[in-house]
């Protein structure tokens, strides 16, 4: 039978580095052993439960800027998890527009150097 926890939203702030390159995420989620933490990240969102004694810390975070999850590195200490994770260029992905003039074919790349 499983364990019955109740779910807190742990103290949580997130904010840009004093260059603006990379998000920083903290959450405060005391007495959560590191092998438990459960963090998941998308472009636009962090995810964490984490069990501690008799509760469950739980958050969604919605970013209002996209960043690389698969650059993200995380740290444990003292009960304060803190994430650091890049932020994603905004033109990274974007494609080329031909422009048709005439009858000249036009073809859609990707810009140079990214």
């Amino acid at each position: 039978m499983p364990e019955s926890r109740m779910k807190v939203a742990p103290d949580t702030v997130a904010y840009a580095d004093s260059e603006n390159r990379k998000l920083i995420v903290e959450f405060a989620i005391p007495g959560a052993p590191a092998d438990t933490v459960d963090v998941k990240m998308l472009q636009d969102s962090v995810h964490l439960t984490a069990p501690a004694r008799d509760i469950e810390y739980v958050a969604s975070l919605a970013l209002g800027w996209a960043v690389k999850p698969d650059k993200a590195e995380a740290t444990y200490e003292h009960g304060l998890l803190r994430i650091e994770v890049p932020f994603k260029d905004p033109m990274e992905d974007a494609v080329k527009v031909a422009i048709k003039t005439g009858a000249l074919e036009a073809k859609t790349k990707k810009i140079a150097g990214k």
